[in-house]
Order: C-alpha cells, then sequence, then structure tokens
C-alpha cells in the first residue's frame, strides 16, 4: 500500500510540474572529445556555454513565442595533441575563442523558427584558452598543454548567425517527426552555410517544435497556448556544411601575424546523435558527433568526434 501511495504521489508531482509555465532557463552545455574518448584530445577539444533564456511579452500576431537569449561562451582548438612544443608538430594551430552573444528566437504558429544572435569577442591570447585547457587537464589528471606561444594571435571577433528550421513531416501518433534544419554565419571567426535534417524519436508522443526542449522553445508564460510538458526522445541529425573563411584555422584577416595557420576544407559532413530528457524543472542531453575533418594537412585524416552535455534549469 505504501508503495503504492509512492508512486501515485511521484506520478502525481510529476503531472503537476508538467502543468506548470516557466518563463526563464539558465542552460549549461559543454563539449569535449574527452566524453566519448579518454585517449583523443586534440582538434575542436572543448567548447563552454552558459546561456540565460527568457520569455518576451512582446510578439506579433503570426509569433506564438519570442525568446531572447544571452549567451557567454569559449571554443578551443588545438594541434592532433595538447603537447606539441614545436611547430612542426602543429597540424593545425592552437586557437581560442571567448565571445558573448545577443540573441532572439522566433517560434511561429506555422511550425517554424527563425533565430538570429549576434556574437562578440576575441580570438587568440585573449579568450584565454590556454588557461581553460591546463586546468581541465588538472582537474583530469594530465599534463600541462605546450605550444600555445604559437596560437592564433589576438583579434577582435564580430560575428552574425541565423539559423531557420521547419517541420517536414510529423507522424499522426506524434512519436516520429523530421525538422529541416538551416544555419548561416559570416563575421570576422566564422563564414559558412549549412544545411540538414533533424529526427526525433520520441520514447513518449513528441512536443510540437515550438514547445520542446529539442528547439530552445519550452518556454511559457500566461500569454501563451502550452504548458511545460514532459518529454523524452532520441535524435539523428545529419547536415553538411559549406565554409568560405574559419579564423581559428587561418588567422584571423583583422591581424595576420599568426605563425601557424592552415587552409580550410571547404566541404564538411556533421552528424549528431543523441538522447534528451526533462525531469521536474531540468533538462538534459547528450550527444555524440562526427565530423570529416575541417582542414588540410591533417595528421588524423578520419574525422573527429567529441561528445556533448547539456543541463538547463526553468526558472518561474
Amino acid at each position: 500500500m505504501k508503495k503504492n501511495s509512492l508512486i501515485f504521489f511521484l506520478f502525481i508531482s510529476s503531472f503537476l510540474i508538467s502543468q506548470e509555465k516557466f518563463s526563464k532557463e539558465i542552460s549549461f552545455t559543454t563539449d569535449n572529445d574527452l566524453y566519448v574518448s579518454i585517449v583523443k584530445d586534440r582538434y575542436y577539444t572543448s567548447g563552454i556555454f552558459l546561456s540565460y533564456r527568457f520569455l518576451s511579452n512582446t510578439k506579433k500576431p503570426s509569433l506564438e513565442k519570442k525568446i531572447i537569449a544571452w549567451k557567454l561562451a569559449q571554443e578551443m582548438y588545438t594541434p592532433y595533441k595538447a603537447t606539441a612544443p614545436i611547430i612542426s608538430l602543429h597540424d593545425r594551430p592552437f586557437a581560442g575563442y571567448l565571445y558573448a552573444s545577443y540573441g532572439i528566437l522566433r517560434a511561429y504558429k506555422n511550425n517554424k523558427i527563425l533565430n538570429t544572435s549576434f556574437q562578440l569577442g576575441s580570438i587568440g591570447k585573449n579568450a584565454f584558452a590556454k588557461e581553460t585547457q591546463n586546468l581541465i587537464h588538472s582537474i583530469y589528471g594530465y599534463r600541462e598543454a605546450t605550444g600555445w606561444e604559437y596560437q592564433i594571435k589576438n583579434a577582435i571577433a564580430l560575428n552574425f548567425n541565423a539559423t531557420y528550421l521547419k517541420t517536414i513531416l510529423q507522424t499522426e501518433n506524434n512519436y516520429l517527426d523530421i525538422t529541416w534544419t538551416n544555419n548561416l554565419n559570416i563575421g570576422t571567426v566564422y563564414t559558412n552555410i549549412s544545411t540538414g535534417f533533424k529526427t526525433r524519436i520520441g520514447l513518449r508522443p513528441l512536443q510540437k517544435m515550438i514547445n520542446s526542449i529539442a528547439f530552445n522553445t519550452n518556454l511559457n508564460n500566461s500569454k501563451t497556448n502550452y504548458y511545460r510538458e514532459i518529454e523524452s526522445f532520441f535524435y539523428i541529425k545529419p547536415s553538411v556544411r559549406y565554409a568560405v573563411y574559419d579564423a581559428t584555422l587561418e588567422g584571423s584577416f583583422l591581424n595576420d601575424s599568426s605563425e601557424v595557420t592552415n587552409t580550410i576544407k571547404p566541404i564538411v559532413f556533421n552528424l549528431e546523435a543523441g538522447l534528451m530528457f526533462t525531469s521536474k524543472r531540468f533538462n538534459f542531453g547528450y550527444a555524440f558527433i562526427y565530423n570529416t575533418q575541417k582542414s588540410e594537412g591533417l595528421r588524423y585524416t578520419n574525422g573527429q568526434s567529441y561528445g556533448k552535455i547539456t543541463i538547463n534549469y526553468l526558472l518561474h
């Protein structure tokens, strides 16, 4: 009897949480190749992203939601190993990118999303990537990184990003859907364009794209027609990217004094597969990501894999 009462209580608690509306969210995401291998430590080796999102009260009639996002982020790149004290070991340059961004996500009532953001920061020594990597290495007991004195030189970073999403297929029972994804970057750090498809496979009925943790649209208030819902699903997202410019590889056109630079490979295939789920006020996610090589002259030409861990916390 006590066991049945406990199960009933947990069920009711979960249901009540799902019927609440949360209009704010704090998000922490970390990328690292350590999440897929304890021996690989190369190329795109770390990304740290801290975000605060909130639902705006001003919107147009065609919009279901307008979500404002502030983000602080750092990305880190190394050669095929982090202990490369001489230039001849650098098959790609050490590089760091530190930035803050402001973004607006527009979730339309016809199951379309337009997300735009502006990034302002720095590449080079001012990104403090060396210090972050050595801190991570000290935590895990790895050797101190060497070779950062040859990293891409300091330059201001100013980038614009736009993402357009559209649901193109949804099954009647809502256990599977496919979204067309498109992304554009233009700026002093990255200039590229990509397109692909994101397929969700639900362990329970899927939420619409304008109210799902899969698309960062799960925020609601008294003016929206949705509530916080329980979600649990797998997803797979293949895409292809065409790159024109990458300052973390080529050095910035604003500062051509970098000692080590590389030539980009314009076409890159990317595959992301993961799991996302909700638990009370938290959202969790893990993804495995693979991409083909982004640069010429790499020692390892079979691409790169790394993991992504996301933890979000909802606020009223």
